[in-house]
């Protein structure tokens, strides 16, 4: 006799998860659209488990042929749920297997045998069988030889969740999201292992339900996708719907409309955050009436995003909204008046990733908020994108592997026209080992956060230099190291750049830190970070003079060895020499500065700089930055 008490129960909670899925706004991508047929492929199986286990225990009263039907739709919706239930796990998982079309007949292969089998047990079982599932007979329904296709496709479909779950384990970027996946096939696994253990008493059902529920907290809560007190998508439910959107590469899909509160920030500020939290729903909701067939996601700071896959008329859409944004946004005693930007863009192609089409849209966005105008984002935008990102995997590759190339630009005194220093530059190179310009590349690092590591690396590299060459023994007493503004503000920098010095076991005197202008703004905290390193033995030089903020009477209090007169300053006056520089580059040295001039390129610059006082000249008249091994067998060769 079976037990299907349990089934009633798991029925109800089922229900319930039904109601709360279908009552919240629901991302229309291929994920979700599993876990709904997988709850609908569970609940049937659960119906047709029970109508078949009532069948099979009063088989004397109801026509063979109707007990044979209901055991039919048991089997195949067992056969179908152990591929749905793998379905799910490699949708998530973004396994790219499933998604060719080969292999995806391949591995749907057992799914289609189980369910042919199943119909030949319905149409032939009448007795015992080699070839049957089940068969039934005037004595009820029996197991047939061939019981043990549903343990052996279940298992095969487990093993293969947890195959997918090995390859493609970095597509999910939480640690939480990981374990729920693991404990959802550990789940599917025990579930058959108890209905292999305890076949009378209809129990995998519960387990089913445990790996549904966990994938429901894990992945598919509708609020996770959800923002503005569910008025509209948060970021991570763009990410993926412009994820599935794009995987099409034949295919137009759809073209994104952008709209954003005009100095969002300053405007949070004003109202405050509740009340702006409240105007934000309000445009949430305005935007949904222009774009019914579309979605509208919100990307944080004032900026909303729309994928609309319709032929909406985007010009006019814009003129309207521009005009309800000259009305207040009113709601239960908030009035807020705000301003908009708006992007509207070029039909999208999938020829970008996602990555590249939603750092091209936020970035049109960032700049459509901070003029509060209209901008048309066209296939140009996208491949700068596309280069910048180029870039960006370049430069980790080359800081995670270290291969940063030295390149170091001699600095020659001018009383003895002989090279006394050196100033350190870095360059990285592509994926075909051409060379970057450091004006690509730097503005990437300070935008991605890395640029401490980049210049740590290039002043651990000069270290290694300047022990590897003696630099002194042949007339070298220094080499400049940049150290970029979000450096300086390090509070263990001196620890760390004393570190390095001792790693390498150099005087950190040889090592003069260079610092912009803009390194300058918070003078109490400049001058407490140079004094501490200043006691750890490190010299600072302050470089591209005449671009920021500094002025002399700032540069008293600073204690610099050296002034680096910016190439701007230095070609304007060599173009139309005039009374000011003379007198700057005396008042500098008057204070006990040595002064450094950089862009000097032919003879008559390199008088010119000598006669008004400057103590070091820079630039290509003397040479191009070099590599390391070409400057060293020019400079520091025997």
């Amino acid at each position: 006799m079976w037990d299907y008490s349990f089934e009633v129960p798991v029925l109800m909670i089922l229900s319930i998860i039904l109601v709360f899925f279908f009552s919240r706004p629901r991302l229309p991508i291929r994920r979700n659209r599993i876990f709904l047929l997988m709850i609908l492929v569970e609940t049937l199986t659960i119906i047709s488990d029970v109508l078949a286990t009532t069948a099979d225990i009063n088989y004397a009263t109801l026509p063979i042929v109707l007990v044979k039907i209901l055991n039919f739709f048991y089997f195949a919706a067992f056969f179908v749920r152990s591929y749905v239930m793998y379905l799910f796990a490699a949708c998530v998982l973004k396994d790219k297997l499933e998604k060719n079309t080969v292999l995806r007949q391949f591995i749907r292969l057992p799914m289609y045998f189980g369910v042919i089998m199943a119909l030949h047990s319905m149409i032939f079982g009448s007795e015992r069988s080699s070839t049957f599932i089940y068969y039934i007979n005037e004595t009820g329904y029996h197991n047939g030889h061939m019981y043990n296709l549903l343990y052996i496709c279940g298992l095969y479909y487990v093993l293969l969740s947890f195959i997918s779950l090995y390859l493609f384990r970095n597509s999910l970027g939480k640690r939480r999201e990981k374990y729920s996946m693991l404990l959802y096939n550990l789940t599917l696994l025990a579930a058959l292992v108890v209905r292999f253990a305890l076949p009378k008493m209809l129990i995998m059902d519960t387990f089913i339900f445990m790996a549904i529920l966990i994938v429901f907290l894990a992945f598919e809560n509708p609020e996770f996708f959800l923002d503005l007190k569910g008025s509209t998508f948060n970021a991570y439910a763009l990410g993926e719907r412009l994820e599935e959107d794009l995987e099409d590469q034949n295919t137009v899909r759809f073209s994104p409309f952008g709209v954003v509160v005009h100095n969002y920030r300053d405007m949070r500020d004003l109202y405050g955050y509740t009340h702006m939290e409240t105007g934000l729903v309000l445009i949430s909701r305005y935007l949904r009436q222009f774009f019914p067939e579309g979605n509208v996601f919100y990307y944080r700071n004032g900026r909303f995003v729309i994928l609309d896959q319709t032929a909406s008329d985007h010009e006019n859409i814009s003129r309207e909204i521009h005009e309800r944004f000259k009305k207040p946004w009113k709601s239960h005693g908030t009035e807020l008046y705000l301003s908009v930007g708006v992007a509207r863009f070029e039909t999208i192609r999938p020829l970008h990733s996602p990555q590249i089409i939603l750092r091209t849209l936020v970035r049109a966005l960032d700049n459509v908020g901070e003029s509060g105008q209209e901008m048309f984002v066209t296939e140009a935008e996208l491949q700068q994108t596309e280069k910048e990102t180029a870039v960006r995997a370049s430069l980790e590759a080359a800081l995670e592997d270290k291969t940063l190339d030295l390149f170091l630009q001699p600095i020659v005194d001018t009383t003895t026209g002989k090279v006394a220093g050196a100033e350190a530059l870095s360059r990285i190179r592509d994926a075909e080992g051409r060379i970057i310009p450091p004006g690509v590349f730097i503005p990437v690092a300070e935008n991605s956060g890395r640029i401490n590591e980049l210049g740590e690396l290039v002043f651990e590299k000069t270290c290694a230099f300047i022990r590897d060459h003696d630099i002194e023994k042949h007339g070298i007493e220094w080499i400049n190291v940049n150290l970029s503004p979000a450096q300086f503000v390090r509070t263990d920098l001196a620890e760390r750049y004393s570190s390095i010095v001792e790693k390498y076991g150099i005087d950190p005197g040889t090592v003069h830190l260079e610092i912009t202008e803009g390194s300058m703004i918070d003078d109490s905290f400049l001058q407490k970070q140079m004094r501490t390193m200043n006691a750890k033995g490190f010299k600072f030089v302050l470089d591209d003079y005449g671009t920021g903020y500094s002025n002399l009477a700032r540069l008293k209090t600073c204690p610099f060895i050296n002034v680096k007169l910016d190439m701007s300053i230095v070609w304007d006056y060599c173009k139309e020499p005039d009374g000011i520089l003379p007198v700057m580059v005396q008042a500098f040295k008057q204070m006990g500065f040595c002064v450094t001039a950089e862009g000097v390129e032919d003879a008559n610059m390199v008088e010119l700089m000598k006669s008004i006082g400057c103590d070091f000249l820079q630039g290509y008249h003397y040479s191009k930055p070099l590599p390391e091994k070409e400057f060293s067998e020019k400079y520091t060769s025997a």
